[in-house]
């Protein structure tokens, strides 16, 4: 098993140095549901929610999350993005699928980008519908795939 690596010699939090590393072409992509009422996906998907254009909302607020990742998860190093996409799918009846693809040319990877944007996408859409459903269910939040790094790949199972 791999040592944790946000820990300094006195067992400490810190952020990890990654001066020497390489910089490669890195790609994470991560996902997120939002089940609710048949009734409040078919209002968003026809445009409908008194607050405006749910998923062009929620599309911008994730990629602005993406790009801010760093201010809100405290070891995260600051990363200049090449590219976020934020893509929506459904079920047709009472799912919506969120999909963040984060890419960077740098020495650190973007998965917790891609998880930040799909979550602040997620809450976006609760907070422009919840006048309509307040009992939503965001999640499972997961990471689908990154490329690039030391690590290598990592694809998920399902």
């Amino acid at each position: 098993m791999e040592s944790l690596t946000h820990f300094n010699e006195q067992g400490r939090a810190r952020m990890v140095d990654i001066t020497d590393k390489e910089v490669t072409s890195r790609t994470a992509i991560a996902v997120t549901t939002i089940t609710m009422r048949p009734d409040t996906l078919q209002t968003i998907k026809a445009g409908k929610i008194g607050k405006g254009d749910v998923l062009a909302v929620a599309q911008v607020a994730g990629i602005m999350a993406a790009k801010q990742t760093s201010a809100w998860i405290p070891m995260c190093h600051p990363i200049a993005l090449s590219g976020v996409n934020i893509a929506f799918g459904d079920n047709g009846q009472d799912e919506l699928y969120i999909e963040a693809t984060v890419k960077t040319a740098g020495k650190t990877g973007v998965e917790m980008e891609a998880l930040t944007a799909v979550s602040a996408a997620g809450l976006t859409v609760y907070d422009m519908c919840k006048a309509l459903q307040k009992d939503m269910v965001i999640g499972p939040t997961r990471l689908m795939e990154k490329t690039g790094g030391k690590s290598g790949d990592y694809r998920s199972g399902s």
